[in-house]
């Protein structure tokens, strides 16, 4: 049976060479099993036909069978004409409706035959009628179809492939003849025990209700059955990608917290842990003591306290006799954490350097010679620290500031940076929420942390919605602000699709407040400027030598400036909702109420207004993330390096079904404890099946 679901979907009856070609080039189907798992996108009841004088016009999809008794055409204009078809079934009249394929209509139904028609009612000049019904001449098959279809399927299907007639309901007749042609019942893929204590219905049960469903309950079954398998299999292969990492690399052992640690948490910490950075240091303590490779990801939003957390991580590594890296996306992030963290440690005897593309000639090699005799204990920089170039002595601890800048490829080029068997301990920081499901999916090879509360003393960012008719009094805003000392980001949308629009839209942007402000400094950054005047810009804004930064996105990752409390945003409606957060974070970072501004016209999609509302309502970024997941969908989640899923999901959806991928990450990290040489005979499908998976075009690599 596995081999009939291979077969080639040229040999399935009404397919043939140039519908194959059609089918392969729109929706990638090449075999009975790609056809079998598209899935329909709807259903519409078709259990009930009704009788003519019970249609109203406010009723949704409804299928009425009788005649044809006449047809009627009314121009409308040039080459254009409205075909209305008055029917019946004995009960009352009801017409049919079209306003293009009027001439197939007249040419194709004859009067005096019985149809079914199906679609929505509506009424014009007090008569019921349905607009470009679905018809089928009734009786013999059809009649019979019908009499086991309760919910009707509905499948996708593109320009092109209506042009060979290939249509929803063709595409539901292949998959009628090849589910005939099924008379074995399918192959399962996860075994009965894990099937059964989940309550979940056979593959073959599933894959046959998810085309044909009796009723809304066998639907449901089946969907959460596919949905499943689909999640399990994504979630059991990088649990035993992880798995497989940690059994071949040993992580360094670090049992002590010696003498640096503790002077600077006794004597230089500026104030007291919060509750949740204690129970983040108490889980990455117990990563550095189990004598495995640590891979855990920080997350917290702006200004929780990430940057403390990874500083005392790589005090703990110096005090085992280590040295530390610390990994930045750009090297004013990195000399922005050099220097945040030379001020924590002031007055302590710890060697921090700085490495990126800028420090060159001879203090360049002060700091690879540094490195390699062990006087350098911390070094910050930024993907220049993965060069060939630089070698440690004892590499025992890397953090990775913003994940998405970094691949797996790049983390595990870090490994090779020491002089010793095991591997780095890795401990990776983003300021991108990510929702539990969506991190579980995309970094299921690392260990998941959370800083979810603010340090105390800072106050959360007031944000307000103002369309753009109230520029002035705006203005009037940013002027008592900076009259009260305090910096201005304003920033314009930057879209590759339009950006030469949207260049000249900051261009003028930049003009009309340079005349607005004439008495204030300002700055101009976007990302097609030469790196090294974007750099000195930037430094000006950090200086306070100008008051006002007008930028595109490029200050989404990392402006540290406490000073600038108002962020104002241009054309609010057309950033996603992560990415407005990760801007609104760049202020709010001194002791100072700070303000962000979300400017829009009036013209807002129900989406948009959505995303605006709750910018507006939280500060909670995981709630923001979690609001981003189900407005957007996984796929272009900003801030999480996906562009596309990296793998297929044809029926789950991570935003909708958490508790799936919940349950499905539980049950795979069973399998994978008790059998992670994949091995055991209990198991064997499972791991078959993945094999075969994985063989597919799917980007595995991609995820784990």
């Amino acid at each position: 049976m596995t081999d009939i679901l291979q077969q080639d979907i040229m040999y399935l009856t009404g397919v043939g060479p140039n519908r194959k070609k059609l089918l392969n080039a729109e929706l990638g189907i090449s075999t009975f099993g790609e056809l079998l798992e598209y899935y329909p996108y709807k259903y519409v009841d078709r259990s009930k036909v009704y009788q003519i004088d019970e249609l109203t016009g406010d009723m949704p999809f409804v299928q009425v069978v009788g005649h044809i008794l006449s047809f009627e055409t009314f121009d409308m204009g040039p080459r254009k004409e409205r075909v209305v078809a008055h029917f019946t079934d004995g009960t009352a009249l009801l017409d049919l409706v079209w306003f293009n394929g009027g001439k197939y209509a007249r040419d194709h139904y004859k009067i005096g035959q019985q149809y079914m028609a199906f679609g929505r009612p509506s009424v014009f000049n007090n008569r019921i009628q349905i607009q470009h019904p679905d018809m089928e001449a009734w009786g013999g098959e059809v009649q019979e179809a019908n009499s086991y279809l309760s919910l009707r399927p509905y499948y996708n299907t593109t320009e092109k492939m209506k042009k060979y007639s290939l249509t929803s309901k063709g595409v539901e007749r292949l998959v009628r003849n090849l589910l005939e042609k099924l008379t074995e019942p399918l192959p399962e893929t996860i075994p009965l025990h894990i099937t059964s204590k989940l309550h979940l219905i056979s593959r073959d049960q599933a894959l046959r209700a998810i085309h044909y469903p009796q009723d809304a309950k066998e639907l449901s079954r089946a969907r959460v059955r596919l949905k499943f398998e689909e999640l399990f299999f994504v979630q059991l292969n990088i649990l035993r990608y992880a798995s497989d990492q940690r059994r071949k690399y040993g992580g360094y052992v670090f049992p002590r917290i010696g003498d640096v640690f503790n002077t600077f948490y006794h004597y230089h910490l500026p104030f007291s842990l919060t509750d949740a950075q204690k129970r983040v240091m108490h889980e990455i303590r117990n990563d550095l003591c189990s004598g495995r490779q640590m891979n855990r990801l920080l997350q917290g939003d702006v200004g929780s306290g990430k940057t403390l957390v990874a500083l005392m991580t790589m005090l703990i590594a110096i005090d085992n006799g280590y040295q530390a890296c610390m990994m930045a996306p750009t090297e004013i992030l990195a000399e922005q954490h050099l220097a945040t963290i030379q001020d924590f440690l002031k007055g302590m005897a710890v060697r921090v350097e700085l490495l990126t593309g800028v420090v060159k000639g001879k203090k360049r090699k002060e700091v690879l010679d540094g490195l390699l005799d062990g006087s350098v204990q911390i070094l910050v920089g930024t993907h220049a620290v993965i060069e060939d170039t630089v070698q440690f002595s004892r590499l025992g601890l890397v953090v990775i500031d913003e994940q998405h800048r970094f691949g797996v490829a790049q983390r595990a080029k870090m490994w090779g940076k020491g002089s010793h068997p095991a591997i780095p301990h890795v401990l990776v920081m983003t300021a991108t929420p990510i929702p539990r499901t969506l991190a579980m999916t995309l970094y299921g090879d690392l260990d998941v942390s959370v800083i979810d509360e603010l340090p105390p003393g800072r106050k959360p960012i007031q944000t307000t919605h103002v369309f753009d008719s109230r520029m002035t009094s705006l203005y009037d805003g940013i002027r008592r602000q900076i009259q009260a000392g305090r910096q201005v980001y304003v920033v314009f949308p930057l879209i590759e699709e339009s950006e030469k629009m949207d260049l000249k839209n900051l261009e003028q942007g930049f003009e009309t407040l340079c005349q607005v402000f004439p008495e204030y400094r300002l700055s101009k950054v976007h990302g097609r400027m030469n790196p090294r005047d974007k750099e000195e810009e930037m430094q000006r804004f950090v200086r306070g030598e100008t008051q006002i930064l007008v930028a595109t996105t490029v200050i989404e990752v990392g402006v540290n400036v406490p000073n600038a409390s108002v962020m104002v945003i241009i054309d609010a409606q057309r950033f996603g909702l992560s990415q407005l957060h990760q801007l609104r974070g760049r202020v709010g970072r001194g002791a100072e109420q700070s303000y962000c501004i979300l400017v829009t016209n009036y013209k807002l999609s129900e989406v948009t207004r959505k995303r605006i509302d709750i910018m507006c309502e939280t500060n909670d970024g995981f709630r923001i993330a979690e609001a981003d997941l189900k407005l957007r969908g996984p796929g272009d989640l900003e801030g999480t390096q996906q562009s596309g899923m990296a793998f297929d999901l044809k029926i789950a959806d991570i935003a909708r079904d958490g508790q799936l991928v919940q349950m499905a990450r539980d049950e795979a990290r069973i399998v994978v404890d008790e059998d992670p040489l994949c091995n055991s005979a209990k198991y064997q499908l499972l791991w078959q099946r993945l094999n075969e998976i994985r063989k597919t075009n799917i980007n595995w690599g991609a995820i784990s």
